[in-house]
């Protein structure tokens, strides 16, 4: 299970800026991202109800690993309503660099592929939190990724998640909300798909802090 807040950020001063404010609050150092993402989705030999499962290959390691990921479907009903983050199953599993060839023999079929390529946090903060600042970017040929360009050039998507399970996940969801407070000057994170706006104060704040230079304690 997992709850997760996201924006996206339009300015490179605001995304400088944020790098800045995420590094005092996180205390601890940013890991460069580059993630190759290939969506399968499942043929008609393997049932009516279409499934999808995504490949994540870390191009940042020395040697790519590859990582099996399963989302489900979104928390609904009045619960899920009153709180500020989405909830939604998900399953990982690490797997070996034969997986996509796997997945082909098993009778899925490609849908589509994006390269992520940005800055990643990883921190404790009442529950296990990472934030991500990506851009997002399509491939022209099959798997180039060096030949990738950006899907909504200039656009920053910037990400809040935390893994969580049926007991503790009104905890996580409020450390979660508790740490997108912080960001409140900068910007306002939401559940994914509702848009919230520019922040009036985000100008002044991605000023502030480019000016300071992450001097100032968080």
């Amino acid at each position: 299970m997992c709850c997760s807040r996201n924006y996206r950020d339009t300015d490179l001063q605001y995304v400088e800026a944020l790098e800045i404010l995420l590094q005092g609050l996180c205390g601890v150092n940013k890991e460069r991202l580059r993630v190759h993402e290939i969506c399968l989705k499942s043929g008609p030999n393997l049932g009516f109800v279409a499934s999808e499962v995504r490949l994540l290959c870390d191009l940042e390691q020395s040697e790519p690993t590859w990582t099996v990921k399963h989302v489900g479907g979104a928390l609904r009903g009045a619960g899920a309503e009153q709180i500020s983050v989405l909830v939604r199953s998900m399953v990982e599993s690490k797997a070996s660099k034969n997986v996509l060839r796997l997945f082909y023999a098993l009778g899925y079929k490609l849908d589509h592929e994006l390269l992520r390529v940005g800055i990643t946090f990883h921190f404790q903060r009442g529950a296990q939190i990472t934030v991500t600042v990506s851009s997002v970017n399509k491939m022209l040929k099959l798997h180039a990724t060096d030949e990738a360009v950006p899907v909504t050039p200039g656009i920053q998507l910037v990400e809040v998640t935390a893994p969580a399970t049926s007991e503790n996940y009104n905890e996580v969801v409020a450390a979660v909300s508790s740490f997108c407070e912080y960001l409140a000057p900068l910007l306002h994170l939401s559940k994914p798909g509702v848009s919230t706006g520019v922040v009036p104060t985000a100008a002044a704040a991605a000023a502030s802090l480019m000016s300071d230079g992450g001097g100032t304690t968080l």
